[in-house]
């Protein structure tokens, strides 16, 4: 591993975690309020429970990107899946016209859907050789 790539990693693990821990508190409202109708309505989840659920992967996939180094590559791969399969929430975000997160026009929403692949890049770079 490249110096960068050790560091994005860690870069990585902390914005996970950090993102994980305010699932579960602080911005536990703002998220509910961008989970798509369509989770709620064809599961058995409530948006809270999706909320802590999503939370509780994250703080688990950023500890795990830097306590288990030798698994680094499986753990940048779950990721990268993680990070696909939330943005079909996103794109809900954007056509149900939902704000959260400073996220309050359709530009900023849709601007916001070309990151994800960004995130899904980082995610496999940082893990790679």
């Amino acid at each position: 591993m490249t110096v960068p790539q050790t560091g994005a990693r860690w870069v990585l693990a902390g914005a996970m975690m950090f993102a994980g821990v305010t699932h579960l508190t602080v911005a536990r409202k703002e998220f509910q309020a961008q989970v798509p109708s369509w989770v709620v309505d064809n599961t058995p989840l409530d948006e809270d429970a999706v909320v802590v659920a999503s939370g509780v992967v994250e703080v688990m996939l950023g500890a795990a990107l830097v306590i288990l180094p030798k698994e680094r590559r499986r753990i940048g791969a779950i990721l990268a899946a993680f990070f696909i399969a939330i943005f079909p929430g996103n794109i809900a975000q954007y056509l149900d016209r939902r704000d959260g997160f400073g996220l309050d026009t359709d530009r900023k929403r849709l601007v916001r859907l070309f990151f994800q692949p960004v995130l899904v890049a980082w995610a496999l770079w940082s893990t790679r050789r």
